[in-house]
């Protein structure tokens, strides 16, 4: 299949001209270094450079005389795929998941999707094949409705052109995309174009007036029986009214009009999809709609969406979204304020999550350096984020824990936030840290590919030059397969591999046979791992390696938590640094960036060149006796909550801590700062805080089959007790919080062991003592 795409490869081109090249051509060009750099100042707000960026056009692969315009444009190479611009970086995360849920979708959609890509401005292309006989602007219209966004009219134009981006802008590609379409398929959409009085690229003919193309804009099978009508009986809850309320909102769709037709069934469908079909039954939506949507719920196409909807994502055995949560107690609150006797009712719903800990003020030289150019609501993502770039850099350098186990600095950061959170915050710190290393690594790569090209050019029999020695390079692809991923740990000398992944699924890659990318995840924190595998062909990879693995990785909340959700009890998730960013509020002021300069690059630089140098086992008295402190306060807090999921997780919580603090110390010329202790302990918390937050109730359902998991975190139990207490109260408090009433005697045992309580002569009460630094005050 050939695959043809009209394009101006040059920085600055003139925009009137455009060549048709094989889309190889543009492969190469998506693959070099100073586009890359482009599309990163644009995206750090250079935004002059975006009219110097080279770009493709979308719907020719062939202009006359390479001249692009209307009128040169080669209706035979019209490619029948459009591209949609979303150009509202809140709709981007919803857009992807729509835009593959239609994919799949019993719709006109169905296969359609070509092409995925980030643009410039970190927005969105989504480029399609267009259903046969619609021409572009119906296309674009009706795919648009489907998705639920916003239709762009300035994208209709035959002569459109897209700024090409990055290689690592690029979501999906499709087989297809910029394909030379079969004869005997072109000849059938020319023919479809032509009985609708259209030209065969769908333009219209010269006072000629087309004929309509009729297409129905469900989205969904519209063979199934559905329930004729509005529901026979019953009336919409007050909580239900409510929640459908705060789900519209929730959908972007505030003081907007969904009964509205031509767009009332994209706003039902973005309501749903927001989680009003979490909260309610199919049965209680149709009551709510008839109310919401008077004049939709009449018609049979409103009743089979809502019935579509639930038949395909219906599926009450999922846990909620914390949005979901949030919107949900929300409606159960107001409700139970509009019902008589509220005042005699407690409602069945639970407070949003406390804040994360607040990050320090004062702040280590290294980290405030690489924070300072990142907007306030950003920094504690970055802040953990810098880590296991930092760490890539350091090679045979080791480090003993309190336990007298040596360690080398193998720090995995994942980032949890909910879409269109600004998740891409932590991009252009790990640039900066990464330059160095990847200017190595090109140079390497280059070498590779020459005797990759050599070897090639050779036939079988010919003498071949064996592979080149030193091959070097720690930045790993993310599509990367695992005997590659082998090789290139064999041929690092040591040294780390290092990966960022927009998502974190990239990592199924490595999966080979049985999960293998947890695996490595697990092994790559354990000193002394062995990893590898064994082939029987002589070209194949045989080793038998160290795992030295750093990455960073980013990730919706609901897809993080699904993606460990099989393995929330085998290791990943100890091992894991994670992070998010908070929700802001809806309306709230566009966070600003500040510039990554060359004053910049030059403070950064000694730290990289010490965390370079280093080498051996070093010893960090300070970072020792503060992993110690840490041990402590965590075992503490573990006695007071008893919380069981916690303490196991605190275990290697320290451990990265410890890590932090040693690659601040060697970064800083082996040299102690006091700003370090404080952060560490905060970046401590803040990765236990997360881990507790999104993963907890979920692991104590894993490791309590049939246990109800508790929504709280956890608690110090001797807090909330009173400053004189009896045995029954204890015990009391345990089965309030879900515990083991049997359990009682034992806490109590140890927390008079421990000094926290002391017993009173008369009978079984025990008084606190203050012990606790807040206590103490």
């Amino acid at each position: 299949m050939n695959h043809f795409i009209a394009m101006n490869p040059q920085r600055g081109g003139n925009k009137g001209s455009a060549s048709c090249l094989p889309l190889a051509e543009y492969d190469k060009l998506i693959a070099q270094p100073w586009l890359h750099d482009m599309v990163e100042q644009i995206r750090g707000g250079n935004d002059k450079l975006k009219g110097l960026m080279p770009f493709r056009c979308g719907h020719y692969s062939r202009f006359l005389k390479n001249h692009r315009s209307q009128k040169d444009a080669d209706p035979t190479s019209f490619l029948f795929q459009t591209t949609i611009d979303i150009d509202d970086k809140e709709l981007v995360g919803i857009a992807i998941e729509m835009a593959r849920q239609l994919n799949c979708s019993d719709s006109i959609w169905k296969g359609m999707l070509l092409h995925l890509e980030y643009s410039a401005r970190k927005k969105l292309h989504i480029d399609i094949r267009m259903p046969i006989g619609m021409t572009i602007e119906e296309t674009q219209r009706a795919y648009c409705k489907a998705l639920g966004v916003p239709c762009d009219e300035s994208c209709f134009t035959p002569e459109r052109i897209l700024f090409i981006t990055d290689q690592d802008s690029e979501i999906y590609r499709s087989k297809d995309w910029y394909a030379v379409l079969p004869a005997d398929e072109l000849k059938a959409r020319r023919e479809a174009y032509l009985k609708r009085g259209l030209t065969i690229d769908g333009r219209r003919q010269q006072g000629t007036q087309p004929q309509p193309f009729n297409i129905q804009h469900s989205t969904f099978n519209t063979q199934q029986n559905i329930p004729d009508g509005l529901p026979t009986s019953g009336t919409a809850s007050e909580k239900s009214l409510i929640a459908f309320d705060l789900f519209t909102e929730s959908a972007g769709l505030k003081n907007v009009n969904i009964d509205t037709e031509g767009s009332r069934h994209s706003s039902l469908l973005a309501i749903m999809s927001a989680g009003a079909s979490r909260v309610m039954s199919e049965e209680e939506l149709r009551r709510v709609v008839a109310v919401k949507m008077p004049s939709f719920a009449q018609e049979r196409d409103c009743q089979q969406l809502i019935h579509d909807f639930y038949e395909k994502y219906g599926d009450s055995s999922k846990p909620f979204s914390r949005d979901v949560i949030r919107i949900n107690a929300q409606a159960e609150k107001q409700a139970t304020l509009l019902t008589p006797n509220s005042s005699l009712q407690t409602p069945n719903c639970e407070d949003d999550y406390p804040a994360p800990p607040e990050m320090p003020k004062k702040l280590p030289k290294l980290v405030e350096l690489l924070v300072s150019q990142t907007p306030d609501v950003y920094k504690p993502a970055v802040a953990h984020a810098i880590f296991p770039p930092l760490a890539t850099h350091l090679c045979r350098t080791y480090f003993n824990y309190i336990d007298n186990v040596e360690h080398e600095a193998t720090l995995m950061c994942c980032l949890l936030a909910g879409t269109g959170a600004g998740k891409n915050c932590v991009q252009m710190p790990i640039n900066l840290i990464m330059e160095d290393i990847r200017k190595r690594d090109k140079d390497n790569l280059k070498r590779e590919k020459e005797w990759k090209d050599e070897v090639t050019r050779k036939g079988a029999n010919k003498d071949k030059r064996k592979r080149p020695e030193n091959l070097v390079i720690q930045e790993i692809d993310a599509d990367m397969t695992n005997p590659a991923f082998v090789m290139r740990t064999a041929e690092a000398q040591e040294h780390f591999l290092y990966t960022a992944l927009n998502e974190i699924d990239q990592f199924d890659n490595l999966r080979g046979i049985g999960n293998q990318q947890f695996r490595i995840m697990c092994l790559a924190f354990d000193p002394g791992n062995q990893y590898g595998q064994t082939r029987v062909g002589t070209q194949s990879v045989t080793e038998r390696v160290t795992i030295r693995f750093n990455w960073n990785a980013s990730t919706t909340i609901n897809k993080g938590i699904r993606y460990f959700s099989k393995v929330l009890t085998d290791g990943p998730i100890s091992r894991i640094n994670f992070c998010t960013i908070p929700e802001r509020e809806i309306g709230a002021e566009m966070p600003v960036y500040g510039t990554y300069d060359d004053t910049f690059r030059e403070n950064l630089k000694p730290y990289i060149e010490h965390l370079n140098m280093a080498s051996g086992t070093i010893n960090c008295p300070e970072a020792f006796a503060l992993a110690q402190k840490l041990k402590e306060e965590n075992a503490d807090f573990a006695r007071m909550s008893q919380d069981r999921v916690y303490e196991n997780l605190s275990f290697r919580a320290n451990v990265i801590a410890y890590l932090k603090a040693c690659v601040l110390y060697v970064a800083n010329g082996c040299q102690w700062e006091s700003e370090i202790e404080e952060f560490v302990r905060w970046s401590e918390q803040y990765d236990l805080y997360c881990k507790m937050r999104f993963f907890r109730d979920a692991i104590v359902k894993a490791e309590q089959e049939g246990v109800k998991s508790s929504k709280r975190g956890p608690s110090n139990m001797l807090q909330l007790l009173p400053n004189e207490f009896s045995y029954q109260q204890a015990e009391q408090l345990r089965s309030d919080l879900g515990l083991d009433t049997k359990g009682t005697r034992r806490m109590i045992a140890t927390w008079v062991f421990r000094k926290y309580i002391v017993k009173v002569e008369a009978g079984e009460l025990y008084r606190k003592l203050c012990f606790l630094k807040n206590e103490s005050k």
